[in-house]
């Protein structure tokens, strides 16, 4: 399949009124998977337990309720769907300026890699499998630390991931996600513009957590000192007045959930 063939093959799948919708889905069930995490961050800071706070976590309070499967069905369709929606946007991206069109292609294809992660993780709820983020993140790092150069590899991954989290705090703080919605004019899009950037800001802190972890890990040598999600938000706990902290964090990922609704309906589809 040559360039043209394949930004042909995008094109008319993003211009599918059947696929349109279910990215739109995605973007509800990620608001979904948000709240939960923010849930169980929120019973974790009052000391009310709540489980894992990450994707797995998630997962596993989902498929508890009625239809819960089913459930979990539609949420991994979704995200598949948002992440084939975010490889088609890479491969259709016509900027001029080459610099920012490479930018943009490898910011689509490492969002769609997310939407993977998260919506294969549903998947092997949905099948009856379990995951989590903490033990997989201490075994990667073992792995790294273990093999030649890996310790530098580790550092990369946590820069890497620490950039991306600073990356959420900036779009929240200077609302560059606006380009991304066709908002009304007047209080529901001031509050959705609110909610964007309560909880771009506060996912950003999360995701800058498990980047920081890494980069502990690699210097401490320390396998176990690295985690996923819920290992960075427990930590979090730790910090004076760390309790505070993660109750601030889980409730801004909620308020990310509730702006992942707002964009399923006001995004530029």
């Amino acid at each position: 399949m040559n360039t043209d063939t394949g930004k042909a093959v995008a094109s008319s799948a993003q211009n599918s009124r059947t696929f349109r919708a279910m990215a739109r889905v995605g973007y509800v069930v990620l608001g979904i998977v948000h709240i939960i995490i923010g849930a169980i961050a929120i019973s974790v800071a009052v000391g009310a337990g709540g489980g894992e706070a990450d994707q797995g976590g998630a997962m596993e309070q989902v498929s508890r309720v009625p239809f819960g499967i089913v459930v979990l069905w539609v949420i991994a369709l979704g995200l598949f769907a948002l992440g084939v929606w975010q490889i088609g946007e890479a491969i259709v991206e016509r900027d001029p300026d080459t610099k920012k069109k490479w930018g943009r292609r490898v910011k689509y294809v490492g969002t769609a890699i997310a939407y993977f992660a998260i919506g294969a993780t549903a998947l092997t709820y949905a099948l009856g499998g379990q995951s989590d983020s903490s033990q997989s993140s201490e075994a990667m790092s073992a792995q790294l630390l273990a093999a030649p150069g890996g310790i530098v590899l580790l550092v990369l991954i946590g820069l890497v991931t620490l950039g991306v989290g600073v990356a959420f705090v900036v779009r929240g703080i200077r609302r560059s996600f606006e380009k991304q919605l066709s908002l009304p004019a007047g209080k529901v899009g001031d509050g959705v513009r609110t909610l964007g950037v309560v909880g771009y800001v506060a996912k950003g802190i999360a995701i800058g957590v498990v980047g920081v972890l890494f980069l502990v890990a690699a210097l401490t040598h320390d396998p176990e000192k690295a985690g996923g999600l819920d290992a960075a938000l427990k930590s979090l706990a730790d910090l004076p007045f760390g309790q505070v902290i993660l109750w601030l964090v889980g409730a801004g990922l909620v308020v990310y959930g509730v702006y992942c609704f707002a964009r399923a309906k006001y995004a530029r589809l």
